[in-house]
């Protein structure tokens, strides 16, 4: 006789629960999310839990929010297959040839994790886009995974030494060696002590030997790591290795000046173009109305610093955009930039073969006359936490226009930073409170 399913309790209540709290269907879980077999006790499935299949993980919002918090793929929760550009005007047919190979060989992964795949090419061509669109997929599948730069790797491995750390090293180690999915972003970058080397082996060694799902990004030739981790690298029995010829998308159509703002990809983030009325309840109309109003104000005349808080989806970088287009129209010199892509092109200074020096790139976003940091959430490691409190203390102290765009409360900020940032004589601070722009289209 096949076993029936029921749900794990059956509260109680003298309302009556027609409609699952959950998903809105039938209550066959009464609203838990889980069932159990009516089996007898001697059965192997007795007082096992089942996921309700009117609940499938896909929708398990409170789930997937706790996976990308573990994840550390918070700070590209917007990078998907969908929103990877391969037709970038002016691209030459082998160039987006190598875009269309990385893409489909991303893809394929995404679907079935197996082996390693190995993103190579120059800084900007979309190594990370994709790795973490292949993370952010397997999340909304109910995996676990763990989005890495490996500098920032060997910084956590390094804090984990400490005695105030929270997790021994070999506990940190151990996490970070047997994750069910590894994205290790920008091998290469990290400082070649030997120590760091030895690490990195260890850590490849471990998961080559296991076959661990790993991805790799890289814009460094192979025949300067390690060889021990090169051999590895170079096995096709195991890896993928996917070459991509594209020029750095976010300074491509712009001058050869080392221009860091990617603004022009945000043309259609206008005040004329956005929504602070369609399907949101009164209280929420009225935070998105006041919203607007508090940024055109700041466009029309720039003091001080002005940041927008939220969640993820609500407006703020569409608000941030539209600032900057507004001082950008009036003859201002305009530096738009996300905070992990900041990071990113202050790392890639340390290459031996880059245009720019470290001093010249931190000196240019410092000094910017208008400056825009749209998601200031990254924690990262100890050098980037640095780097960006040096930026904003000197921005500070000089008061120069920045706008600045968080998902994170002000309390959950760096202390330094928010330290500048609640004092009301240099900061306007606004919280979005509205639902995310799908959720509101998702309304009936």
């Amino acid at each position: 006789m096949e076993a029936s399913i029921s749900p794990v309790n059956t509260p109680t209540s003298s309302t009556d629960e027609s409609v699952c709290r959950l998903c809105g269907g039938e209550p066959i879980c009464q609203g838990l999310g889980v069932l159990r077999e009516d089996v007898p006790v001697g059965d192997k499935r007795f007082g096992k839990l089942y996921r309700c299949p009117n609940f499938p993980v896909e929708i398990d919002s409170e789930r997937q929010d706790r996976l990308r918090r573990l994840s550390n793929l918070d700070v590209y929760a917007e990078k998907t297959f969908y929103n990877f550009q391969v037709d970038e005007p002016g691209l030459k047919p082998s160039e987006r040839q190598s875009l269309e190979h990385a893409v489909s060989n991303a893809y394929r992964f995404a679907e079935q994790p197996d082996g390693w795949l190995m993103l190579e090419g120059g800084f900007g061509c979309g190594k990370t886009h994709l790795a973490a669109a292949i993370g952010n997929e397997r999340l909304q599948r109910g995996d676990l995974v763990l989005f890495i730069t490996v500098p920032d790797l060997l910084d956590h491995l390094r804090s984990a030494y400490a005695p105030s750390s929270d997790a021994t090293y070999d506990e940190t180690f151990e996490r970070i060696r047997n994750a069910p999915l590894l994205i290790l972003d920008d091998l290469g970058a990290e400082s070649p002590s030997q120590w760091a080397k030895e690490k990195l082996f260890q850590l490849f060694n471990h998961r080559y030997s296991h076959r661990l799902p790993t991805i790799i990004t890289t814009n460094v030739d192979l025949e300067t790591l390690d060889p021990r981790i090169r051999s590895r690298l170079l096995d096709n029995s195991l890896i993928t290795r996917c070459k991509i010829t594209a020029p750095d998308h976010r300074t491509y159509a712009r001058s050869q000046q080392d221009q860091l703002s990617s603004l022009a990809w945000y043309g259609e983030m206008t005040f004329e173009s956005f929504d602070p009325v369609r399907k949101l309840m009164p209280d929420e109309r009225q935070n998105l109305e006041r919203a607007l109003e508090i940024a055109v104000t700041y466009a029309r005349q720039p003091q001080g610093w002005l940041a927008l808080m939220g969640p993820n989806g609500t407006g703020k970088t569409h608000l941030a955009a539209a600032i900057a287009h507004h001082r950008q129209a009036q003859g201002d010199d305009v530096t738009f930039v996300t905070v992990p892509d900041l990071l990113d092109y202050l790392r890639v200074t340390f290459n031996p073969s880059a245009p720019v020096t470290f001093d010249q790139r931190f000196q240019m976003v410092r000094n910017t006359p208008f400056l825009v940091l749209d998601d200031l959430s990254t924690e990262g490691s100890s050098w980037a936490r640095e780097k960006l409190f040096q930026i904003l203390d000197y921005r500070y102290v000089q008061r120069r226009p920045t706008v600045i765009t968080t998902y994170k409360r002000v309390d959950d900020i760096d202390s330094r930073v928010r330290a500048r940032l609640i004092d009301k004589r240099r900061c306007i601070i606004f919280a979005i409170t509205a639902p995310d722009y799908p959720s509101r289209l998702n309304r009936k």
